[in-house]
């Protein structure tokens, strides 16, 4: 009986300590709600917490010796948070930062299409102006005062002066496409300078809702060096953002070139920062919630030095061409030089002409240099690999290499160069050298050949070898296949042969093969094939990987697996590995070749005897042209030094004439290589 009362107490007692909570509680909710409650709303709605992000600093791409050629700089974006504020108040904040903006020339956007200066309508047609009208629900035929009163009345715009009405406009237009509020940002300017941030920032409370973003911003310390190398980035377009996650509708990403291919290890992680401010849109405090990480450095095969000396010569040897310095003028605007080590296969130079700025394209290349570099010998070609030409007689000593190792021709023999080929069937070829002169080369080896370029020797090799033996060399040498170096857009191009005909439903005849055998017919291959090529040519016959690589370090310092990254790339660029077996070419034959190419620039005769008859390291190289419609293209293919190779050269030019033209480019590429000279564009600082 005396535990049920204790019980009883007990529950009593709890009661009592609930009623006693549950009064507490409906006070205290009662002191927040009703007596604080306005206090509080008032506090509550004077506070803004955002999140904004840190932007990470891209990964520097750089020379093989860490030269930096693409890396970030600290920028500033200009962005507007909407905020409890007038009409009034905005349009004066708006006018304020333009002024601000304008007095120290900083670039803002403005899409608004008259134009400011002398407000006239920016459309190209009668159309497109309509268009615009009823997208903005504005009658046909109004003229462009008209439309400004229209839009002046939408936003509520207080001033009578047309340029000051004009310049709300564009921002207050801008807003009403893009969209803004208290949490996602109108961005007025992507770049603004250091005195805007001062003046802005000194009077902050003076422009409610404006927000200074600190970013990291690519910027390309070099210019236009490697520029078909690098690549460029730009602002992330819808297609990008679906297929890329992590991405934000705001970022930036990897287009061509070295940016688009590593993109993944260039890309750092952005961090996250807090502001909190005021309604009025005044920052009150910020603080860093998560460190940004930088990218990976991506470091190139290439010599900074060594590339801007091969963009220099070829740019002045196309002008040399042009006007007419060699003796003939050709209308030769484009081409392209590469040079490889032939050990390695490591890319030290490699140079596209015409080049562009790729900074030009961080926030929307304008429509004048588009057309500019879109127009004529495009400067977004990447020639060294996304463009395929018959490669004419440089293409010679791979026929040279069939036919004595299949001994259809010997090292010793001779085959007497009587100027007219007659090869039955009606087709009768002529050489060259009869076509200038009237007459053949007469008797040559295999070496002499090689010397004087002489087509009949080689049509004499096809006919005797057929065509077949042809393609398998010319396979292995890696011709009329991609070379997998880690840049997107390479072309395969063609070897012609039987292959390539019976592919197409073709019949293969005996004069086809006297047109392949000398670099023409269907043969189109690529500068870095053929710098590939000449490279095993001159390495003993030794396959090699193109590589324009060095190595990719994470912010941290520690490198990654070459292994990863080669994964990496194959998927990323859809790499087919080739399928080599070695040949295994007799030294003496190649010995023999090569000897052909020294007598080219060291003897009387040779093509390309003029131009190195005098300096100072013995090499090899052998000249070249190919038609190509109504253009003469030129080659020039080189090695050195003659008995102990490091490099092989390989240069390009379209519609160039001859290929002792072009020799010009690599001389002076070696000379720089070699430390004979040490002159760069004098303009550009390399460290």
């Amino acid at each position: 009986m005396k535990k049920i009362d204790e019980r009883n107490v007990r529950f009593n007692v709890l009661i009592v300590l609930v009623y006693i909570i549950g009064i507490i509680l409906i006070l205290q909710l009662f002191n927040l709600q009703i007596i604080h409650g306005e206090e509080y709303l008032e506090t509550s709605s004077t506070r803004l917490t955002r999140e904004t992000r840190i932007t990470a600093a891209r990964g520097n791409i750089t020379d093989r010796n860490g030269n930096i050629i693409a890396g970030t700089v600290t920028n500033y974006e200009l962005q507007l948070y909407k905020s409890k504020i007038s009409i009034e108040t905005l349009n004066n904040t708006i006018l304020n930062i333009i002024n601000i903006l304008e007095k120290n020339q900083d670039k803002y956007r403005d899409s608004f299409p008259i134009e400011k200066e002398n407000l006239k309508f920016t459309f190209s047609s009668e159309e497109q102006l309509n268009n615009w009208l009823e997208e903005n629900e504005l009658e046909k035929g109004l003229t462009e005062e008209e439309v400004i009163n229209k839009f002046k009345e939408k936003y509520e715009i207080q001033s009578d002066d047309k340029n000051t009405i004009r310049k709300i406009i564009g921002i207050r237009y801008g807003i009403e496409k893009d969209g803004y509020s208290t949490m996602k940002a109108y961005t007025i300017s992507n770049s603004i300078s250091v005195e805007s941030v001062a003046e802005i920032e000194e009077k902050n409370a003076s422009f409610p809702g404006i927000s200074i973003e600190t970013t990291a911003k690519r910027k390309y310390q070099l210019g236009s060096l490697a520029s078909h190398i690098i690549g460029y980035v730009g602002k992330i377009n819808e297609e990008e953002y679906k297929k890329n996650e992590g991405y934000s509708i705001h970022d930036y990403i990897g287009k061509t070139g070295i940016e688009y291919a590593f993109e993944k290890y260039l890309k750092g992680k952005d961090g996250l920062k807090q502001i909190d401010m005021s309604v009025d849109g005044t920052t009150t405090a910020e603080y860093v919630t998560k460190e940004a990480v930088a990218g990976n450095d991506v470091a190139l095969t290439i010599d900074a030095k060594l590339q801007e000396a091969a963009e220099k010569s070829l740019k002045e040897n196309l002008e040399k061409i042009n006007n007419g310095g060699f003796g003939k003028v050709y209308e030769a605007n484009a081409g392209s030089v590469v040079v490889l080590d032939v050990k390695t296969g490591e890319v030290l130079a490699m140079c596209s002409y015409p080049d562009y700025e790729p900074e030009l394209f961080l926030d929307g290349i304008s429509s004048s240099k588009w057309e500019e570099y879109t127009s004529g010998e495009s400067a977004l070609i990447n020639r060294t690999l996304q463009s395929a030409y018959a490669p004419g007689s440089i293409f010679k000593m791979v026929s040279a290499v069939a036919g004595l190792e299949t001994n259809n021709i010997t090292i010793e023999e001779q085959i007497n160069d009587t100027g007219i080929y007659h090869a039955g069937g009606g087709y009768n070829p002529k050489c060259w050298y009869y076509t200038d002169y009237g007459r053949g080369h007469g008797l040559v080896n295999v070496s002499e050949a090689i010397k004087h370029s002489c087509n009949y020797y080689f049509y004499e090799v096809g006919n005797r070898m057929g065509v077949e033996e042809l393609e398998r060399y010319a396979t292995y040498f890696g011709l009329g296949q991609k070379t997998n170096i880690e840049l997107p857009g390479e072309v395969q191009g063609t070897l012609a042969g039987k292959t390539l005909y019976n592919k197409i439903g073709q019949t293969w005849y005996p004069g086809n093969t006297l047109s392949a055998i000398i670099g023409q017919g269907e043969n189109n291959f690529t500068p870095i094939q053929l710098a590939k090529y000449i490279a095993m040519l001159v390495n003993g016959g030794k396959d090699i990987d193109v590589t324009i690589i060095k190595e990719i370090t994470k912010s941290n310092g520690k490198k990654i697996n070459t292994e990863e990254i080669d994964n990496y790339i194959n998927a990323r660029l859809e790499i087919k590995e080739n399928e080599i077996k070695d040949l295994n070419i007799k030294e003496e034959n190649l010995n023999a070749i090569l000897e052909g190419m020294k007598s080219v620039t060291t003897e009387t005769g040779g093509t390309a005897y003029s131009v190195f008859k005098d300096f100072e390291i013995e090499i090899g190289g052998k000249t070249g042209s190919s038609e190509a419609g109504k253009k003469t293209n030129a080659w020039f293919a080189g090695f050195a030094p003659y008995n102990e190779p490091e490099i092989a050269i390989i240069v390009s030019v379209e519609n160039g004439g001859h290929g002792y033209y072009t020799a010009e480019v690599a001389r002076e590429i070696m000379e720089v290589y070699f430390g004979i000279s040490e002159e760069i564009n004098e303009n550009r600082t390399i460290y």
